[in-house]
């Protein structure tokens, strides 16, 4: 049961994704920038707590 619903979610994403980047590229193509930005902004700041702990974290 969980599984089959895990699967409708799933294709339901997928087809919105598609219906937006459809309807307004755009738009579609701004939620792609900020989300990359969003995952740089990560790396970077797990790029700078790694060199603070091997810094001798303090």
């Amino acid at each position: 049961m969980a599984a089959s619903a895990k699967k409708i979610v799933l294709y339901a994403i997928v087809v919105f994704v598609f219906y937006v980047i459809i309807t307004d590229p755009a738009g579609a193509a701004g939620y792609v920038q900020i989300g990359f930005e969003g995952i740089s902004s990560a790396a970077q700041a797990v790029g700078q707590f790694m060199t603070w702990v091997a810094d001798g974290a303090g």
